[in-house]
């Protein structure tokens, strides 16, 4: 484990290779991957230590929160560029890679080495229900743009919808933040590895905090490499901006947030794991794709708005309906995560044939 951060040198190299330009897109993708394996394993280690302190809903949340960081940066500049329908299909990509390929994989190979592996129900019930509603909300603004033609509304009000329905969102989204903190006794709170004094726990807290925001900021410039490597590579290759979107841009962009969830599940802690992985698509589909629509009015050439294609509704619909039913029950298994993978890789055979 320990060579593993001897990868860390990779990321120097990888960031003046793309701020000079010498490095071929190839290149760069391949070395930015390798580069956030060993950042995932800081992220993740950091990341328990905070969740030893704080319980792991709001570990879970933090983490969550630092990783989709990344992810809004990196669609603000796409909305810079005008790139609106790549911004909407990686909104997409990112809810549906973390509710199927992140939580899927960290049950699948949790449930391996674990068996039957048990997490709070009233939790997991509580994020599937929230995020079912989350889901149904952002399929409204489509519901009306593709209505019956002497019913539709017009583009201008259609926009004007999706920063409605975003400012709910938000509001919705503070008060998830309300609960998750306040709203519920949390009998891991305030909890510290024992035999550590006060002073040395609180040690511990500040240098996994520290690591946890450096680590964050590392990943974003990485991922911003990556993602910028990713698309003329993924062209080259002749994939589509959907399948670009929707499939390739969430998942090696939040790849360290995802190492980080499996990594946590490995060691049998599926609470946090699964806190990371529907925590995100919490916060992507309640915080930053509202963020993103209200931001386009000022940063883009063009307003965004929340119509999604009928591709992509479909399979948010999907993925949320199984996350659902297989997190309510409290246990998940290998199987489970097998269900969710299968489901996932269904989706990116489509994707794929879409032109």
């Amino acid at each position: 484990m320990k060579y593993l951060y001897l990868l860390l040198i990779l990321a120097p190299i990888t960031l003046i290779l793309d701020f000079t330009g010498t490095g071929s897109h190839t290149l760069i993708f391949v070395m930015s991957a390798m580069s956030l394996v060993p950042l995932a394993a800081v992220l993740g280690n950091a990341t328990e230590t905070v969740a030893g302190f704080t319980g792991h809903r709001i570990g879970g949340l933090l983490n969550a929160t630092l990783g989709n960081a990344a992810e809004l940066i990196i669609c603000a500049v796409a909305l810079r560029e005008g790139l609106v329908n790549v911004v909407k299909a990686s909104i997409a990509g990112s809810i549906i890679g973390n509710i199927l390929f992140v939580l899927g994989a960290a049950m699948f190979f949790g449930g391996l080495k674990f068996g039957t592996q048990k997490f709070n129900a009233q939790v997991a019930s509580t994020n599937a229900s929230t995020m079912a509603l989350a889901i149904v909300v952002l399929m409204i603004p489509a519901i009306f743009a593709f209505g019956s033609e002497e019913h539709r509304p017009s583009a201008g009000d259609i926009v004007n919808l999706s920063d409605g329905v975003a400012i709910v969102l938000i509001v919705l989204y503070a008060a998830y933040l309300l609960f998750t903190i306040f709203g519920t006794k949390n009998d891991e709170l305030g909890q510290t590895v024992e035999e550590e004094t006060p002073a040395d726990g609180q040690r511990a807290l500040w240098i996994a905090v520290s690591l946890l925001v450096g680590s964050t900021l590392a990943i974003v410039f990485l991922s911003e490499s990556l993602v910028g490597a990713l698309e003329p590579t993924a062209e080259a290759w002749g994939l589509s901006d959907l399948f670009i979107g929707v499939m390739l841009v969430p998942v090696v962009g939040n790849i360290a947030e995802h190492l980080v969830a499996v990594q946590v599940a490995l060691r049998n802690k599926m609470e946090l794991s699964i806190g990371i992985a529907v925590g995100s698509g919490l916060q992507i589909a309640l915080f930053v794709a509202p963020v993103l629509v209200l931001l386009s009015q000022f940063i883009g050439p063009d307003p965004i708005d929340l119509v999604f294609n009928s591709f992509e509704l479909s399979a948010l619909f999907g993925a949320v309906l199984i996350a659902v039913l297989v997190s309510v029950d409290g246990k998940s298994h290998w199987f489970e995560g097998a269900q969710l993978l299968a489901l996932y890789a269904i989706l990116a055979i489509g994707f794929y044939f879409v032109p």
